[in-house]
């Protein structure tokens, strides 16, 4: 912790909101990895239970395996519910209505992740280039008599572009993967979509053409 805090006086101002960005990466991070388990959005045994139910038209015990709507399949299962008896056109679209606003939970926070990943490798150039400018400003007034003056105030600058790729890296890289996981989450809800649209939608009715029409 005292390393640290040394490397954070001396890189300057730049450091703290670069630290910002790093605890704001984190806790973005941890909420993600813990909301999209597929425990919490998939759970496989609802899924076989729900299917089997399904198969033998027993709505009600459907409805009360998903009463809590904790997870996004239960929502999707419930809005299904409501739309038994519908034509498959609305129960399609409420099935991608609610698929989309699900995506979009899936994927909140993960555009701020993207903006920290890009912006903290931006704060540290900001410090290395005060840090320059100071530097120089340092060696203008005391003159060339000291390299190792202008070497430590150079150094010392390079902390702020260090600090920022150190938080930039790992937020960019996770972020990637973040957004993998959340499409194939997606994916999945939308063939849960399609199942039960296929198991619970009404039959379109029949197209009757005018016997006058040829």
């Amino acid at each position: 912790m005292g390393v640290l805090l040394d490397l954070i006086q001396r890189g300057g101002w730049v450091m703290y909101p670069i630290l910002c960005c790093s605890l704001a990466a984190l806790a973005i991070i941890m909420e993600r990895l813990w909301s999209l388990r597929r425990s919490k959005v998939l759970p496989r045994n609802l899924i076989y239970s729900v299917n089997d139910l399904l198969a033998k038209r027993q709505y009600n015990e459907v409805a009360y395996l998903c009463q809590d709507g904790q997870t996004a399949a239960e929502r999707l299962i419930r809005q299904a519910l409501k739309m038994i008896g519908h034509s498959r056109l609305m129960f399609k679209d409420a099935m991608e209505e609610t698929g989309r606003r699900e995506a979009v939970f899936l994927a909140s926070h993960l555009e701020l992740l993207g903006v920290i990943a890009a912006v903290s490798p931006l704060l540290g150039l900001l410090g290395t280039v005060s840090g320059m400018i100071s530097a120089f400003g340092v060696v203008a007034q005391a003159g060339l008599g000291n390299p190792g003056l202008l070497a430590g105030g150079i150094g010392q600058a390079l902390l702020t572009t260090a600090a920022g790729l150190v938080v930039a890296i790992p937020a960019m890289v996770i972020h990637r993967l973040l957004l993998n996981r959340v499409d194939v989450l997606t994916g999945d809800l939308e063939d849960l979509g399609a199942d039960l649209l296929e198991s619970m939608a009404a039959p379109d009715p029949p197209v009757i053409l005018d016997p006058r029409v040829r």
